[in-house]
């Protein structure tokens, strides 16, 4: 129990602004495949680390599981310090873990220990796909998760009324008599929301219905012709050739006679045999053998 109460005076007191925390937050959700990074700004003081700014590390060899700093991003970083924060240190660094988890991994505890290895400075941790966070730092010469940590709203104290006249100030009412007064917005913004989804959901119903009357109809029509092209008797021209002398009818891909052409005189005298067998006109010679018999 005494070491334990000896390591937890022996933490440093971390204290962080706000607005860093949003930052960061706002960075490491920017890219949720790849790690991120920068470093923490404020001042190191008796044992309490006060982190006011961040600046993030551009230019930073980004990879799957892991971050480093290169010579440009140090650049970046010590130039945008000189000129925002001359008057303030490096106190830390922070990093993305998109869905690992909180904890310093082989690669992270190198660069802690060879870029942030004053007992001033921490390490902070956070997963953009969960959003949990933590930070590390130096306990007894080792790096340890701190558990004495402090998120300071730097607008503490401001009196409530002062919040609501900025957002009246934003929002002004209208004064003119000819403006309808206004529903409240979230349930004009819900109805609006479920009538449009209504409507998208209707029109699309009468899409899918027009494209299935549209392909029903076309089957009938396709049923319906097969089913009079076997059903119902059709002719079907053949080419055929007429032999002249014969009056056959042969077919012109196979050769073979496919019928008989009828000829007129013979059908003529078919069709009349009586007028064939009346008697002709009376012989004059049978009339001048009466005439002397008389």
């Amino acid at each position: 129990m005494k070491a334990k109460t000896k390591t937890a005076i022996l933490q440093p007191f971390l204290v962080l602004d706000s607005e860093v925390v949003r930052k960061i937050r706002q960075h490491a959700r920017s890219s949720e495949t790849t790690e991120i990074c920068g470093v923490l700004i404020g001042q190191d003081k008796d044992q309490r680390i006060e982190v006011t700014a961040s600046i993030e590390g551009e230019n930073a060899d980004q990879a799957g599981a892991h971050v480093t700093f290169t010579q440009d991003t140090w650049e970046h970083i010590y130039a945008v310090k000189d000129k925002r924060y001359p008057n303030e240190r490096i106190v830390g660094w922070y990093h993305s873990h998109p869905g690992f988890g909180i904890f310093l991994s082989e690669h992270d505890t190198f660069i802690h220990k060879n870029f942030f290895s004053s007992p001033g400075q921490v390490a902070w941790v956070f997963d953009p796909h969960s959003d949990e966070e933590g930070c590390f730092g130096w306990v007894n010469g080792r790096i340890e998760r701190l558990t004495r940590i402090c998120i300071q709203d730097r607008l503490g104290g401001e009196l409530a009324e002062s919040g609501a006249e900025r957002e009246l100030e934003v929002n002004p009412a209208p004064t003119d008599s000819s403006v309808a007064p206004m529903q409240p917005n979230n349930g004009g913004i819900r109805v609006m929301r479920d009538e449009a989804n209504e409507a998208g959901a209707n029109n699309t119903i009468s899409l899918e219905e027009l494209v299935m009357k549209v392909f029903f109809s076309l089957a009938l029509l396709l049923l319906g012709g097969l089913l009079a092209w076997y059903l119902v008797p059709h002719y079907v021209p053949l080419p055929v050739l007429i032999d002249p002398n014969t009056g056959k009818l042969i077919d012109v891909q196979t050769g073979e006679v496919v019928g008989q052409l009828e000829q007129k005189d013979s059908g003529a005298a078919q069709a009349n045999p009586a007028k064939s067998a009346q008697p002709g006109p009376p012989d004059s010679s049978k009339k001048g053998n009466d005439a002397n018999s008389k």
